[in-house]
């Protein structure tokens, strides 16, 4: 019997007050699917993979939700994640970005990452990382 520790991304959660509209917000960014979904939460990954064979993003509903500041300020919500997404044109990565429901950060601090907002207010970067992606993809 194998009694050695095995350890694999499952799932990455987030609060929000709305777990369906989140998850629309982000299926359409990414062009994932929903896997599952009940009141509580919804959770997506990538297209065709079964629930529990991946690690997903799962949107878990939190009614007190409040949105954090960025960047961050004393007194106020902080940011307790982010996610980054690698794109290989960041431009059309933000225009996409804008048409999925999303916002420009007002500060930005990079040439090389865009910080956006998702709708429900959580910080997300568009980072430009060409070599992230085959010549056919």
């Amino acid at each position: 019997m194998d009694n050695e520790l095995k350890i694999k991304p499952y799932s990455f959660v987030i609060d929000c007050k709305d777990p369906k509209e989140l998850a629309e917000f982000y299926t359409s960014l990414l062009g994932w699917e929903v896997p599952f979904q009940n009141e509580e939460y919804t959770v997506i990954a990538p297209p065709g993979v079964e629930q529990g064979a991946y690690p997903g993003i799962t949107f878990q509903l939190n009614p007190d939700y409040t949105p954090p500041v960025w960047p961050e300020q004393p007194g106020v919500q902080q940011q307790m994640e982010h996610m980054d997404f690698a794109v290989n044109d960041l431009e059309k990565g933000i225009k996409h970005a804008l048409q999925c429901g999303a916002a420009m950060a007002n500060e930005q601090f990079s040439d090389g990452w865009k910080v956006m907002l998702d709708p429900a207010g959580h910080p997300f970067c568009l980072v430009s990382i060409k070599n992230m992606f085959p010549v056919n993809e």
